[in-house]
């Protein structure tokens, strides 16, 4: 093992202890999990809910008709894509800025430490974060889902589960480059979310002109959830881009961080 491959293990390391000693690694996947099971058991026990919490005329009757498991998963996607990235983009905000701003950094960055291993040991951490947790909380829908409403097939599953996670690693690169842009934890933040759902926006309304955005991605991994395909020849072309945007985003954060007055 190089002496440059050794660092890189010993930081990410080092990473993975601080995402434990934060708790992050404990509470994080709990907020997907519980995000994951709230989707099927709602939807399941929805006329009961509305019976009685609702002031409805006696011998009245409640009819909704019980979706399909498969449109079930989708709508947990789109939880994960507000909550759960809420919740992911809050962890990862102070990744870089605030060990800049305690001067950690600097600490660190005096010595045989290249400014590329200390990001990447920082994405390997938040990817780790991220992978687990969307897994745990997914596959906890898709039990309850089997469990309550009808099976879906694992082959929906696996593939909306692997799109999605490469949506949520691009969002996370946004986060990990605007948390060494930005002294500001908060900015950084608000920075990531803005620029994400601006980009899912902008796929959105114009899905034939902006298809290929990495924004279409949470779109392409609902369509997969529901009907098995993602239904786009932009497809390919959104993986592709979504691979080089994250891959962009690591090399400015590097070369950002190397630049940076405050650690020269």
């Amino acid at each position: 093992m190089t002496s440059g491959a050794a660092r890189y293990f010993a930081m990410a390391q080092k990473e993975l202890l601080e995402l434990v000693r934060s708790f992050k690694l404990l509470w994080v996947p709990l907020v997907f999990v519980l995000l994951g099971i709230m989707q099927p058991v709602s939807m399941y026990y929805m006329p009961l809910i509305l019976e009685k919490a609702g002031n409805m005329p006696v011998g009245s009757v409640i009819e909704i008709p019980m979706p399909l498991g498969a449109e079930v998963l989708a709508q947990t996607l789109q939880q994960f894509g507000t909550l759960g990235l809420l919740v992911l983009v809050l962890a990862g905000m102070g990744t870089v800025s605030a060990e800049r701003n305690s001067g950690a950094a600097a600490l660190i960055l005096v010595k045989p430490v290249s400014s590329f291993s200390y990001i990447a040991s920082k994405w390997t951490s938040l990817l780790l974060l991220a992978w687990g947790s969307l897994t745990a909380g997914y596959l906890s829908s898709w039990y309850y889902t089997s469990l309550l409403i009808g099976e879906v097939d694992a082959s929906r599953v696996l593939g909306s589960l692997l799109v999605y996670g490469l949506w949520l690693s691009f969002a996370l690169a946004l986060t990990l480059l605007f948390s060494t842009l930005l002294r500001s934890p908060a900015a950084a933040a608000f920075s990531a979310l803005g620029a994400s759902a601006a980009l899912s926006l902008l796929a959105g309304v114009f899905p034939k002109q902006a298809g290929w955005l990495p924004g279409s991605l949470s779109g392409f991994a609902y369509q997969i959830a529901s009907s098995g395909s993602a239904g786009s020849d932009r497809f390919g072309w959104s993986l592709a881009c979504t691979a080089a945007a994250i891959a962009g985003s690591l090399l400015l954060a590097g070369q950002s961080l190397k630049r940076s007055a405050s650690v020269d």
